[in-house]
C-alpha cells in the first residue's frame, strides 16, 4: 500500500512554514496542513551534531500539545555542522559572508533531524550529508548574498539556488536533505510508523 492511502485516515500536521518542506510533501501526493510550533530552540552547550537536532525536532513537536487520536505531526530541524560547531541562520549580511568564507573550499555536514509524533509514540530519527563547496572568490560571495540574501538558511546557502548551482562540487548523500528534509528517509519512516504497534 502506498503512504498517501496508508495516511488517508490520519490528520497530516508539518510543524513548520518552510516553502522547500511543503513543496516536499506536496510532491510525495500527502494531504497535510501546516501548523508551526512555538518551541524553544535552545540546546545544552554539551551537545553536538545530530544531538542538537534531536533535541530541537522533538521540542518542535512536544509544542504542539495534546494531539487527538488521528494527528500525526512531522517536526523538524536542520543545521550545518562544520568544523565541530553548528552554523546557523546568519543574522546579517557580514555574518552570511564569513559563514560562505568558512565553508569555502572545504566539505561540511548538513544534518536534520525528524520527529514522528502521534498521540500513541515519537519517534525521531536523522540524516547527514557531506556538502562540498569548491573554493569561492570573493565577488561570488558578495553576488550570492546580495541577491539571494540567504539570512532564513542554516550556512547562509541555499544548494538549490545559484550559489549550489556554481559552487559545489560534490555532495554524500541525501540532495533532499540539504534543502531542508531528508524525504527519502521521511517516507519510509511513515511507513514504519504507521504499520508498527
Amino acid at each position: 500500500m502506498l503512504l498517501p492511502d496508508l495516511l488517508a485516515s490520519k490528520n497530516l500536521i508539518l510543524a513548520s512554514n518552510s516553502p522547500r518542506r511543503k513543496a516536499y510533501l506536496q510532491e510525495l501526493g500527502l494531504d497535510f496542513v501546516t501548523r508551526p510550533t512555538d518551541a524553544d530552540e535552545s540546546y545544552p552547550s554539551s551537545y553536538t551534531a545530530s544531538q542538537i537536532t534531536n533535541h530541537i525536532a522533538l521540542q518542535k513537536a512536544l509544542a504542539a500539545g495534546a494531539l487527538e487520536p488521528e494527528d500525526l505531526i512531522i517536526a523538524s530541524d536542520t543545521i550545518v555542522w562544520h568544523e565541530n560547531q553548528a552554523v546557523g541562520k546568519p543574522a546579517n549580511a557580514e555574518e552570511a559572508v564569513a559563514i560562505l568564507r568558512s565553508l569555502s573550499g572545504k566539505t561540511h555536514q548538513v544534518i536534520s533531524s525528524v520527529c514522528l509524533r502521534s498521540a500513541e509514540k515519537t519517534v525521531v530519527f536523522n540524516e547527514h550529508t557531506g556538502v562540498t563547496f569548491r573554493a569561492l572568490s570573493e565577488e561570488e560571495i558578495d553576488f550570492y548574498v546580495a541577491n539571494y540574501q540567504p539570512f532564513d538558511k542554516a550556512g547562509a546557502y541555499g544548494i538549490q539556488e545559484w550559489i549550489g548551482l556554481i559552487g559545489i562540487e560534490k555532495i554524500q548523500g541525501s540532495y533532499t536533505n540539504v534543502v531542508g528534509l531528508p524525504i527519502e528517509k521521511l517516507y519510509h519512516q511513515l511507513i514504519l510508523f504507521i504499520a508498527a504497534p
